[in-house]
């Protein structure tokens, strides 16, 4: 049989080899890596792939930890987890429920709005869902509300930091696209092409991030307006009024300060993604003491946190490495292009397949292990293809925000899960969740219409 034949059969058999190790449960990071040992030594064995390729993982991992870009993503950490334990969020809930609660759907705005404003100033999902779970899903239950919705609102709000900036998700994302974009455009004879950095996917995932908030909103409105017994008022008595505006503005005022400075000093050019984490984090830190939750061991709990957090990310990227040599090297990459190219519909049809792709393996695996995965055995063909690799990597994001809430493994559900009472079901969580996800198919058939949604605000910015 013909070896390139072999190679690409072993290459495809890999991939589906890792999905399905890991949907018997094993590790992410060790069943990437694991998995691609396994299949390398099968490929030594018919003379398809050359164990020396391996040696080219040291200066790979020096290279990760030596990445300026990615020294940002602990600091975000470090930013979020800092600002979660400041109270913020609670504080925020309280004073926006008792803003928007004469209104029917008013406690469900509030949780749109707060999950708005946690996404841009922490980004961190799960402590985004589980402070919300705590303190707005109880007030929700006691208003009346219906409990899918409450429960669709809160997880739904929770993922909008996946594509707000400042996204993790979307610093990885943007580092690895920039390296492809720029390999891609030098295969095809283009010696200086067009840099592509963060900042540009930051800027890129500004309108479609309100977007989704928008459409959050949209469809409590619709919910208050049709449905209201889903969502019932909850009058707030005229004592509890007063006053209030000055706690909102002293609840908003400092996190809008901080996101003005880290935002807007990266889409303003001034600093790089990197460099504003550092004054996140150092405002964070501020903010935290000047609300007096600063102590030795808050401090240090929020540093374990961070590194835990960051470890779990560069260990899944450590594994992703050792299967994209070996997937490669047995000819993966030509068998992804063979099928994208011969795609219905050139461009588009494959970015469709892709994107589809996305979506179903967000049912059964978190964003990071499909972003390692797929991504670097994708992009380089859709971007060979003309592609715009902003657009591309905003697009990626919004869909891959989805696997946080489809069932049955949405990381969201399952946050939301581990702190709601026993009187709310898991069905209940998950039926919640369906409406929200079909918000975020209607938010990506709006972005493929109209990619200027995207590509408008990284051309005037820079």
């Amino acid at each position: 049989m013909d070896p390139v034949l072999i190679g690409e059969i072993l290459a495809g058999l890999m991939f589906f080899g890792v999905i399905a190790f890991l949907l018997l449960g094993f590790p992410v990071a060790f069943t990437l890596a694991g998995t691609s040992i396994l299949f390398a030594f099968v490929g030594l064995y018919f003379g398809v792939f050359d164990m020396s390729n391996l040696r080219s993982l040291a200066s790979r991992y020096t290279g990760y930890m030596t990445n300026e870009v990615l020294v940002a993503v602990p600091l975000f950490i470090f930013m979020g987890v800092m600002l979660e334990r400041s109270q913020i969020a609670e504080q925020l809930l309280s004073t926006m429920g008792r803003l928007f609660g004469d209104m029917r759907g008013g406690l469900g705005i509030s949780v749109i709005l707060v999950g708005t404003l946690l996404a841009a100033s922490t980004g961190v999902v799960g402590a985004t869902v589980v402070t919300m779970g705590l303190i707005s899903l109880p007030a929700m239950m006691r208003a009346g509300y219906d409990p899918k919705l409450a429960c669709g609102a809160i997880c739904a709000s929770g993922t909008l930091g996946q594509i707000i900036p400042p996204s993790t998700v979307l610093i990885f994302m943007g580092d690895m696209i920039a390296g492809m974009h720029s390999q891609v455009q030098m295969s095809l004879g283009n010696f200086a092409p067009t840099t592509v950095s963060v900042g540009d996917l930051f800027a890129g995932a500004f309108i479609p991030g309100l977007l989704l908030v928008g459409l959050y909103l949209l469809f409590i409105i619709y919910k208050a307006i049709f449905d209201p017994q889903s969502c019932p008022a909850t009058p707030v008595p005229p004592e509890e009024k007063k006053g209030l505006w000055k706690e909102i503005l002293f609840a908003l005022i400092p996190p809008l300060l901080l996101i003005m400075a880290v935002l807007g000093s990266i889409l303003g050019g001034v600093a790089t993604p990197t460099e504003a984490a550092s004054v996140g984090a150092v405002g964070a830190t501020l903010l935290s003491a000047l609300r007096g939750q600063l102590r030795a061991n808050i401090f240090v709990e929020v540093a374990r946190r961070t590194a835990v957090i960051t470890s779990m990310i560069f260990i899944i990227l450590f594994g992703a490495s050792v299967f994209a040599i070996v997937f490669r090297q047995m000819g993966g990459d030509n068998l992804v292009e063979e099928f994208l190219t011969a795609m219905p519909g050139g461009a588009l049809g494959a970015m469709i397949t892709v994107m589809f792709i996305m979506f179903v393996l967000g049912f059964i695996l978190d964003t990071f292990e499909i972003i390692f995965i797929v991504l670097p055995i994708t992009a380089p063909t859709l971007l060979m293809l003309g592609i715009d690799p902003v657009w591309l990597g905003v697009m990626i994001g919004v869909n891959l925000q989805t696997s946080f809430l489809t069932p049955p493994f949405g990381f969201s559900l399952f946050y939301l899960r581990g702190v709601a009472p026993n009187s709310i079901s898991t069905m209940m969580i998950y039926r919640g969740a369906v409406p929200f996800v079909g918000l975020q198919i209607v938010a990506i058939a709006l972005l493929f219409l109209f990619p200027d949604l995207v590509l408008w605000l990284p051309s005037i910015l820079f």
